[in-house]
C-alpha cells in the first residue's frame, strides 16, 4: 500500500481525506466502486493502495474524457451513470458482489471552478448548476417557483434562517427581468444581509447550496446509493462516505445506524424505532474530520466527513426515508 497517497504527484486534483478512507477501509483488494469518479483521486489512490479492479461512476458527461486522459489501464472501468442506480447497470453488475464501495459526495474542483457550469459565485456564469447537463437549471428554479417553495427549498436544503427574506427578495426582483447569472443571485441574496462581512462566509453559500441540491436530487441520490451500496458489497465488504454538510452527514450517520439496529429516530422527540438487526458494523467512531494540515493545503476540505463501515452477512433492508431526516418538500414545478 502506498504510504501516503495524497502525496501522489500523479493525482490530477487534491481528493478529499483520501490517506483517511484508505486508512478506514484497509486492506483495499478486489474490485471496487467509486461512487463519484469526479477527477478520479479516489480510483487512482483505490488502485496505488491494493484494488484488483476499479468501477468510476459518474453522471457528469465531461467525467469520462478526464478518465480517459488518465490511462488507468485494464484495472479501471469508466461507467457513465447515478450513483444511485448503480446496481442495476449492466457494466457494473457484472462485477457484483463488490469487495468495497467510496463516495466522496457533492461538487468536484473540475465543477466548481467552471463558471460555465453555474455551481459557484466566485465566477460569473450562467445559473445551471446541472451535474448531468440535462434537465432543470437553477435558473429554472429561481424564476419558475413560487416564493413559498424558494423558501421552503433554501430553508430545507440549505438550513438557511433567511430563507423567507431570500426569497422574497428573488420573487420581487424576477418581476422585472428574469435571474440568469450567478453573480445576479449572489448579488440578490447579499443584499439580504447588510454587513455581511461579519458572517464569515459569503452569505449566499447557503442558498446555492440549497439550488444544487435540489436541481441534482441529491439526497435522495445518496439514499438510493446507499441502499444499492449495501445490495452489493459481499459480507465483510467496507464502505467509506465523505460528506460536506450536515445534511449529507445526517443521512449517512443514520443509514449505517439503522442499519447497525441502532434505532435511528427522526428527530429527538419522536419515539426510538424497533431496534434491527444489523446490517453494517462501525469501522469509524462517529465522523473523521480532515487534519489541520489537509484543510492548510485544501480550503476546501475543511467541512468534510467521513464514516466508513464493514458490511455483514444480515440481508439488505430498505431505508425509510422519514427515519433517515430527508426533508419532505411539495413538490417542486416542472415549468
Amino acid at each position: 500500500m502506498a504510504t501516503d497517497p495524497n502525496s501522489s504527484p500523479s493525482l490530477p486534483h487534491t481528493p478529499v481525506m483520501l490517506h483517511e478512507v484508505l486508512k478506514a477501509v484497509s486492506p483495499v483488494r478486489g474490485t471496487w466502486l467509486d461512487g463519484t469518479f469526479g477527477g478520479g483521486g479516489y480510483t487512482i489512490g483505490l488502485l496505488k493502495g491494493g484494488a484488483d479492479h476499479v468501477l468510476g461512476i459518474d453522471c457528469d458527461p465531461e467525467a469520462e474524457a478526464r478518465a480517459s486522459a488518465l490511462n488507468l489501464g485494464c484495472g479501471f472501468t469508466f461507467v457513465h451513470g447515478k450513483f444511485g442506480d448503480f446496481d442495476s447497470l449492466e457494466e457494473i453488475s457484472r462485477f457484483l458482489p463488490l469487495d468495497g464501495v467510496v463516495l466522496d459526495l457533492g461538487v468536484s474542483s473540475m465543477q466548481i471552478d467552471r463558471a460555465e457550469r453555474g455551481f459557484s459565485f466566485s465566477n460569473d456564469g450562467p445559473l445551471d448548476m446541472r451535474m448531468r447537463k440535462k434537465g432543470r437549471t437553477a435558473a429554472d428554479i429561481v424564476n419558475g417557483e413560487s416564493e413559498e417553495s424558494l423558501a421552503e427549498l433554501i430553508f430545507s436544503f440549505g438550513q438557511e434562517r433567511a430563507a423567507k427574506r431570500i426569497a422574497r427578495r428573488i420573487a420581487n426582483v424576477r418581476r422585472t427581468a428574469p435571474i440568469e447569472t450567478t453573480r445576479q443571485l449572489a448579488d440578490i441574496v447579499k443584499s439580504c444581509f447588510p454587513g455581511y462581512q461579519r458572517i464569515g462566509k459569503h452569505p449566499a453559500t447557503r442558498s446555492f447550496l440549497a439550488l444544487r441540491i435540489a436541481v441534482n436530487d441529491e439526497l435522495e441520490q445518496l439514499v438510493r446509493g446507499l441502499e444499492a451500496a449495501e445490495r452489493a458489497l459481499r459480507p465483510d465488504g467496507r464502505i467509506a462516505i465523505v460528506s460536506f454538510h450536515s445534511g449529507e452527514d445526517r443521512i449517512v450517520k443514520r443509514f449505517l445506524k439503522g442499519a447497525n439496529g441502532a434505532g435511528a429516530r427522526a428527530n429527538r422527540h419522536s419515539p426510538p424505532k424497533a431496534v434491527e438487526t444489523p446490517r453494517f458494523d462501525e469501522i469509524t467512531r462517529g465522523a473523521v474530520r480532515p487534519s489541520p494540515e489537509e484543510v492548510g493545503r485544501n480550503p476546501r476540505a475543511r467541512s468534510a466527513r467521513l464514516r466508513a463501515a464493514r458490511r455483514n452477512s444480515v440481508p439488505p433492508a430498505k431505508a425509510r426515508r422519514l427515519d433517515l431526516g430527508l426533508p419532505v418538500l411539495e413538490k417542486l414545478g416542472s415549468s
